[in-house]
């Protein structure tokens, strides 16, 4: 048991150093919790894909409040949105793998995550963002997807 704690801390580890850290943007309340700490909220992050520069992405999830959501024993539901937009010159860093990890976010104690992974549709040449919920006994369906098309950036249109 001690080494299958050993090996999920490490590989906990090296996900969040492969991922994108996000930066808050802001929460909203959903329900009122009398009894607890905090209400159940909707809450929006932000994040950079880390290998393709010109590119950020916004995350919204459900966080469940009360006195379990407070000491971070609570399950949040498998709802999340993303919106991925260009806002700068695109420029890839590294080769890009389809399905790749970008973000990664624990929705549980144990075993829950939400996850955003890119995939590059070179035919058109556009970058898809897909986020879901997984859990390792059983994961979600629920899912959204942003893309973003690799455009010039500062060029305007010749005016005729």
């Amino acid at each position: 048991m001690k080494l299958f704690l050993q090996v999920a801390a490490a590989a906990a580890v090296l996900t969040a150093a492969a991922s994108a850290r996000a930066e808050d943007v802001g929460c909203v309340s959903t329900t009122f919790r009398m009894l607890g700490l905090a209400n159940d909220k909707i809450c929006v992050d932000s994040f950079k894909d880390p290998k393709v520069d010109g590119v950020v992405c916004h995350v919204s999830r459900a966080k469940t409040g009360g006195i379990s959501g407070a000491v971070g024993l609570a399950e949040d539901t498998s709802d999340a949105s993303i919106a991925c937009r260009q806002v700068g010159p695109i420029t890839i860093k590294k080769d890009l793998k389809d399905g790749e990890d970008v973000f990664k976010e624990s929705r549980s104690w144990l075993f829950k995550k939400l996850q955003v992974v890119r995939f590059y549709d070179r035919p058109n040449n556009t970058l898809v963002y897909l986020s879901y919920s997984d859990k390792i006994v059983e994961g979600s369906p629920k899912n959204a997807i942003s893309t973003v098309p690799i455009m010039p950036w500062g060029s305007t249109p010749e005016a005729k």
